[in-house]
């Protein structure tokens, strides 16, 4: 089933560059406090173990509708996350 492998590949993606950029932000600003920037790493991590096992639910009565919601509360996390991002200071 090549859309459940695209589907969490996609997850994996979006949440490990949302991961990728909060590094990127705590090298850059290595003189501010990362309790903000670690609890949004925790946020995406969480987010990530949440989708997966919504992805892995075997028992499913319309699979493209539960996929299609699993990837519209993907981007709406991710956009999310992104905004805690841009408001780290």
């Amino acid at each position: 089933m090549a859309n459940v492998r695209n589907l969490k590949k996609d997850i994996n993606y979006v949440l490990g560059d949302i991961i990728e950029a909060v590094y990127v932000w705590e090298y850059s600003n290595t003189d501010k406090d990362t309790k903000k920037s670690e609890a949004i790493i925790d946020e995406a991590i969480e987010t990530f173990d949440l989708l997966i096992a919504k992805v892995n639910k075997a028992q499913v009565e319309d699979k493209k509708a539960h996929f299609k919601s699993i990837t519209a509360e993907l981007e709406e996390k991710g956009r999310a996350l992104i905004e805690k991002i841009n408001k780290l200071s």
